[in-house]
């Protein structure tokens, strides 16, 4: 496995698309249209979603034998009430996606929290995941003042993603999540933002 290479990101967001060009520690560049996530979107979001907490149930809150019983309206009422962006494949797959909640109570709203960023692993390594929270952050950018997360104390790759974009830790918290009998910490990380108005 070669060394996470730190990612020079230019992200705009406008209208609902994110185009997020990304240069590389190699020097290569790729551009990545993504695309905010509609209703009509639901189902590939749904079998995304799933296939996420079933391969990684570490890496999030949620569950697979929750989510997997809510209906489909349920994840469409969350694409219409949520910023959540998508990657789609050459053959119309989506192949990954990344959220930002903000909260409806006035003393909590100038914060946002980048959730559920997972990508399929045969699209991994081509810097979908960068992108995609990039195109969350140039969202974040028009809404709020702090992006929050939390991730696998665990997950190293993860947390050198979230720091080459800007991300610092503030906390840890230990024994986050409990899956059967085994525990795992959380790191706590934030984005400062300086919001355009």
């Amino acid at each position: 496995m070669s060394a996470f290479q730190p990612a020079t990101i230019d992200a705009t967001y406008s209208g609902g698309m994110a185009v997020v060009s990304e240069s590389a520690g190699s020097g290569s560049m790729s551009a990545h249209p993504i695309r905010r996530l509609a209703r009509s979107d639901a189902a590939a979001f749904r079998l995304l979603r799933l296939d996420g907490l079933a391969r990684h149930p570490e890496a999030f809150g949620a569950s697979w034998e929750v989510e997997s019983e809510r209906p489909l309206a349920w994840f469409a009422d969350t694409l219409e009430s949520q910023a959540v962006f998508g990657a789609w494949s050459d053959d119309g797959t989506l192949v990954g996606s990344a959220g930002l909640y903000v909260p409806e109570a006035p003393k909590l709203r100038h914060k946002g929290t980048l959730w559920g960023a997972y990508v399929r692993p045969e699209a991994r390594g081509r810097g979908i995941g960068t992108a995609l929270i990039a195109g969350v952050i140039a969202h974040a950018k028009t809404c709020v003042d702090d992006v929050g997360l939390a991730v696998g104390a665990a997950n190293p790759v993860a947390i050198r993603r979230y720091e080459a974009l800007g991300f610092v830790q503030y906390g840890l918290e230990p024994r986050a999540l409990k899956i059967g009998d085994v525990t795992y910490d959380e790191i706590l990380m934030v984005l400062r933002l300086s919001r355009e108005t």
